[in-house]
């Protein structure tokens, strides 16, 4: 009589499912390493992503704070000043006397070659009144006059002196003289400050003429000063046929 085994058994058993769960993980590690290896299918590029940068807003201000519920003592501060000093340019400008005063306009005597607008002073004269009246004095009061002319030659004197180059031409001059007044009213030590023009003999002509002129010294504290520098000129003009004495 034969025994019978039976086919599976729990050794056979466990050794069935270490086979299969050997040939299991295998397979496994097999199709790990497979898709490893595949290459990897290209991805369609992504639409560009829009970032925007902004400010954060500022913190919010502080509470204000709360005034003190007991008020103090004493007065309130005055307030303050702030001195701020003038630029440079703001500042009003110095005013400067200058060194030396301004000249005195020169006193013009002569003929002059066309009539003027307005009737001149005249060249003066000599006259033959007679008086009777002297007197002297002395006050406490200071003060000055300018000189004066008080005579000078005459336009028929001017036009005898008239250089003949420059008349033949018809050419008018000016002559500015420089002169010291002496205490008896007379002319010296006079020289031509500026002649136009030059070179005709104008200057020489008005020199010759200087013994003619008068002028009355200035005055200082009602005193006569002695000389004193007196300026002056003397126009040279041509006469035409009708003017001629």
């Amino acid at each position: 009589m034969k025994s019978e085994l039976p086919l599976l058994n729990a050794d056979r058993l466990r050794k069935l499912g270490v086979v299969v769960g050997v040939s299991l993980a295998h397979l496994v590690v097999f199709a790990v390493m497979g898709r490893a290896d595949a290459p990897v299918p290209p991805t369609a590029p992504q639409p560009p992503v829009s970032v925007f940068l902004y400010r954060p807003p500022p913190p919010p201000p502080p509470p204000p704070v709360e005034p003190a519920r007991t008020q103090g003592g004493g007065a309130p501060a005055a307030p303050s000043r702030v001195h701020v000093p003038l630029k440079p340019a703001e500042r009003p400008p110095e005013i400067v006397a200058p060194p030396v005063p301004a000249p005195e306009p020169a006193l013009v005597v002569g003929a002059a070659p066309v009539a003027g607008p307005t009737p001149g002073m005249g060249q003066g004269g000599e006259g033959t009144g007679s008086g009777t009246g002297r007197g002297s004095g002395s006050g406490p009061g200071s003060g000055g006059t300018r000189w004066r002319l008080v005579a000078g030659a005459s336009s028929a004197d001017i036009q005898r002196v008239y250089p003949p180059a420059a008349r033949r031409a018809r050419i008018s001059g000016n002559v500015l003289l420089s002169c010291r007044i002496r205490l008896d009213t007379r002319l010296e030590n006079c020289r031509v400050v500026r002649e136009t023009p030059a070179g005709q003999g104008f200057g020489e002509a008005a020199l010759s003429q200087v013994v003619r002129f008068r002028a009355a010294p200035p005055t200082e504290g009602g005193r006569p000063v002695e000389n004193a520098e007196a300026t002056f000129g003397i126009q040279f003009g041509p006469q035409g046929p009708s003017e001629r004495r």
